[in-house]
């Protein structure tokens, strides 16, 4: 993985004084002595998982890939958008059309209060052997509390309960919370979500892993990926070597000079669901006491004829970190064709991937001369080694940002106020003030 800054349209001079408060950044995440300290376990999450683990969890992956056509993860937030983001960047685009059974469907539930979408999936899943993976550290968040009530029926009702107690795996709290009291009593096979690993962070916990393994791909070389940019960008890797350091310092720099929106874009469809992993990653980590880039993502050159317009020309507020692949997997040439009505044989014998390039550097050039500072981001290719670099360098810049910004990276008290208006407005038991209070703000 290449990170290449040299047109983000900031001075060097304004980069380089953070440079002291990264390293000091860095030394608060390895030393534990930041805000959010009790939630560092992804730091060295990668160098931590063994040969034994991976293969447990593989294990359990080929009795789901054995015994299921059709397997529905139920989580909100990052206990799914992980997993999504790997599954989706690496499978067929057309996975449903072209599956032959060799890997189950893999569908995602429980992040939604959509009754369509429950109806629909419920109904769907009717005449499949399906399984359930039920995340959720408490077991009571209610989009997947509900998605799961709905599936752990219907997958009883369907296979039988001996077999949905194979078919069922909770990943949960070690100890406590509704969902590992049901798993113990039901017999479920479970995996730990680790009591320092926030749900954002936890792609490489039992989270994503397994709904990855079970979707058909290599997690030891996932975890591999992840190893190495570990190791890459440790403490005492120096700053220009060092890619999560310099993105966070740049970015940071960025946004002291009125950057306040980052734009994540791509090049390749199948990464769509990377940027919507990337954007709660980053917006829930820095998102707090009226601080924090915005985080926005485009999916181009598609987004060019939608967004494009604002990009170039609307407020300069923005910036934009392009992720690119270098190799794709296939290799399509453009056919000539002898009435040319198109006017575009000047492409014939041209690869695809070879235009798409073209795109992203004519649109590069374009956006920096409308002022856009443009970070870029190079795989070499969209396999497991390569996301599982991706994850991990994020998750570090993520980390040491935050700090850069001075809060904490690791909370997300926002979240919490939406639920308790919507507990008191749907009659939840204790929470009779703040239903009556509510009933007074909307008379």
């Amino acid at each position: 993985m290449k990170l290449d800054i040299t047109q983000a349209l900031i001075g060097a001079d304004k980069v380089n004084a953070l440079r002291g408060k990264v390293e000091e950044a860095q030394q608060a995440l390895e030393q534990g002595t930041c805000p959010g300290n009790d939630y560092v376990g992804w730091l060295h999450l990668p160098t931590g998982i063994t040969p034994e683990f991976i293969q447990e969890i593989q294990q359990t992956a080929d009795t789901l890939r054995k015994e299921c056509d059709t397997v529905v993860v139920a989580g909100i937030g990052g206990s799914y958008l992980g997993a999504r983001a790997v599954i989706e960047a690496l499978q067929n685009s057309f996975q449903w059309l072209v599956n032959k059974g060799e890997n189950p469907n893999v569908l995602f539930a429980g992040n939604n209060i959509g009754e369509d979408y429950l109806y629909e999936l419920t109904a769907y899943l009717k005449d499949k052997k399906f399984g359930v993976i039920n995340i959720s550290k408490s077991g009571t968040t209610t989009e997947t509390a509900l998605a799961f009530r709905l599936l752990k029926k219907q997958c009883e009702e369907q296979r039988g309960k001996d077999m949905a107690r194979k078919v069922i795996v909770a990943i949960t709290d070690a100890k406590r919370g509704a969902a590992r009291t049901c798993a113990d009593k039901e017999g479920y096979k479970s995996f730990i979500i680790p009591d320092n690993v926030g749900g954002r962070f936890s792609v490489l916990t039992p989270v994503g892993l397994l709904p990855i393994a079970i979707a058909g791909f290599d997690i030891a070389a996932l975890v591999k990926g992840a190893q190495d940019m570990e190791r890459q960008t440790a403490v005492g890797v120096p700053f220009e070597e060092n890619p999560a350091a310099q993105y966070a310092a740049v970015r940071n720099a960025l946004y002291q000079e009125g950057k306040k929106i980052e734009i994540i874009a791509n090049y390749q469809p199948k990464l769509h669901y990377i940027g919507e992993w990337w954007k709660q990653l980053y917006g829930e980590s820095e998102g707090k006491d009226h601080k924090g880039i915005f985080t926005a993502a485009v999916d181009l050159t598609t987004d060019l004829h939608s967004m494009g317009q604002w990009i170039q020309d609307g407020e300069r507020s923005i910036f934009e970190t392009v992720i690119s692949v270098a190799k794709p997997e296939h290799t399509l040439f453009f056919p000539s064709d002898e009435e040319n009505l198109d006017g575009l044989n000047f492409l014939a014998g041209k690869r695809v991937d070879e235009v798409n390039k073209m795109a992203e550097l004519g649109t590069k050039l374009a956006h920096v001369d409308g002022g856009v500072p443009n970070l870029r981001i190079e795989l070499e290719r969209l396999d497991e080694y390569n996301l599982g670099q991706l994850i991990y360098f994020f998750e570090k810049g993520c980390g040491i940002s935050g700090l850069l910004l001075e809060v904490n990276p690791f909370n997300q008290p926002g979240v919490e106020a939406y639920k308790k208006n919507m507990f008191a407005l749907l009659g939840k038991p204790g929470y009779e003030a703040e239903t009556e209070a509510i009933r007074k703000r909307l008379s």
